[in-house]
């Protein structure tokens, strides 16, 4: 039976999976920097040996007799998106997904040193060589699938983005937040007047930000027993589902900046440690792709952890674990604080899309080969300074070098950030709809009904349906910024 012969395939894939995950996640986080060049050796190899049993030619086989087998309506799903996954795997070659593990893994290494060093020249040649990657990727990934090369890298994060529908819904939000950015700062700096800003104490011991994170963690569904929170140059949420890895990088002026790292990485694992169990083997139980993630992760963030209700609760819990006191006037300034500022992840609400859409426009012109990874600190500069009002030159650490993705040949996924934003304000909106006392529920800390209808409308669902699927399935329509841009307006704009 070939369906069963998918579900033994799927078991040696999840194996592997599992090892380059907790591999990867150690390497960012607890590997001496000695071992790196034997730990990109070693993730190449494991890479190579899964994309060759993932690619085998029998598999196309395999699957054109499981389409014919009789089988139930979700394992005629899963067959579905095992043929997706195996149409894009088997774009590129053994060689090629080698070849590319390893200048990735360097490449990356290179950029934890040279980052902290603002050295632009240094990086450059690794930068350049992951670039030349990439479009080589986007090349053989757009002649099987018949798209066009950035569309192709962006199938990878969300089946079924696509540039000619993205562009005028950015285009869109950049006009709204040029005028919006504006007046979010002038309703903040009215409010400052009236009531002048209480500063942080700026004393914050790591280890009781690390205990305040694992309370918020546990207090919002982590389940501790399948996961850790760990310290890492950039906040990321990996390992897999039954092992869920958190990081997150602590200030000891400001505990804000870690916590909210850690609501946001944690909103990713909760998708990740609820996802249908039954299929983790296969495609079918893996997360809807990024923007689906990052909804997810932007939810519990944004529509949980910046509401003023959710810091009725919280507060108490803060000042247990940090000692200071604070009302919900005095605190809800700093959670709601909108500032130009040049960090993405350090980003407010109303700023971070611009941050987004920067990159976006960006790695466009770097995989069409309009931009030369060369030209990037000047073409970011024109950007920071057209879109914040704000300059990198002579920078590139907090520029082109701030971030991850590039040096890890992540291109085509920036765009779900902000389409995961939207998600989450359009989930919020149907979730109270369906639930109106969520906003109570949250000043108890009583996150159990929220909870409850992710897991049943985005957890179980696991990648049965497309996003826009999904997400009508959801939310009862399809993807409608009205909801972000009300949602902005509503928290920061004039009352």
């Amino acid at each position: 039976m070939s369906f069963q012969k998918l579900d033994d395939l799927g078991h040696k894939l999840e194996a592997l999976e599992h090892a380059l995950a907790i591999l990867g996640a150690d390497e960012a986080t607890h590997m001496a920097v000695g071992g790196g060049e034997k730990r990109a050796e070693a993730m190449s190899a494991l890479a190579g040996m899964h994309h060759a049993r993932a690619t085998a030619p029998e598999i196309a086989d395999w699957i054109a007799a499981a389409e014919q087998e009789t089988l139930n309506e979700e394992q005629q799903a899963a067959v579905k998106e095992f043929r997706r996954q195996y149409t894009n795997l088997t774009c590129l070659p053994v060689e090629f997904v080698e070849r590319q593990t390893t200048a990735r893994m360097r490449s990356e290494q290179l950029w934890r040193d040279l980052r902290a060093k603002n050295d632009w020249a240094g990086f450059l040649p690794a930068l350049e060589g992951v670039v030349a990657l990439v479009r080589e990727e986007a090349a053989l990934r757009a002649d099987v699938l018949g798209l066009d090369p950035y569309d192709a890298l962006m199938e990878q994060y969300d089946p079924g983005n696509r540039v000619a529908d993205i562009t005028p819904v950015f285009a869109e939000l950049k006009t709204f937040l040029r005028d919006f950015v504006p007046e979010a700062l002038a309703v903040q700096e009215a409010r400052l007047t009236k009531r002048p800003l209480k500063p942080l104490s700026g004393s914050y011991a790591i280890e009781k930000q690390r205990e305040l994170g694992l309370a918020m963690m546990a207090a919002v569904g982590f389940d501790l027993t399948h996961g850790s929170l760990s310290v890492s140059h950039h906040p990321f949420c990996g390992g897999v589902p039954s092992d869920v890895r958190i990081t997150t990088r602590y200030k000891t002026t400001d505990f804000l900046s870690a916590l909210m790292g850690v609501l946001h990485e944690t909103g990713h694992a909760l998708y990740e440690q609820n996802l249908p169990k039954a299929w983790a083997h296969w495609p079918l139980g893996k997360a809807r792709g990024m923007a689906v993630h990052e909804s997810q992760s932007l939810f519990v963030e944004k529509q949980i952890g910046r509401n003023p209700e959710f810091w009725r609760w919280a507060l108490p819990v803060v000042e247990r674990h940090l000692g200071e006191t604070w009302s919900i006037d005095d605190i809800l300034p700093h959670v709601h604080r909108v500032e130009r500022g040049l960090i993405r992840v350090d980003a407010d609400e109303v700023t971070y899309p611009l941050h987004v859409i920067l990159r976006y426009e960006l790695e466009q012109e770097l995989v069409s080969g309009r931009l030369e990874a060369a030209d990037l600190p000047e073409a970011w500069d024109a950007k920071m300074r057209d879109y914040l009002g704000l300059s990198t030159s002579d920078n590139p650490a907090d520029g082109p070098m701030q971030d991850v993705h590039w040096p890890g040949a992540a291109f085509g996924y920036f765009p779900s950030y902000t389409l995961g934003a939207m998600m989450a304000a359009q989930q919020w909106a149907a979730l109270t709809r369906d639930h109106p006392s969520a906003d109570e529920d949250l000043a108890k800390g009583d996150f159990s009904a929220i909870n409850n209808w992710r897991r049943e409308k985005i957890w179980w669902q696991g990648s049965r349906w497309s996003t826009p699927e999904l997400l009508e399935r959801a939310t009862g329509e399809k993807l409608n910024a009205a909801h972000f841009t009300d949602h902005l307006r509503k928290r920061y704009g004039a009352a």
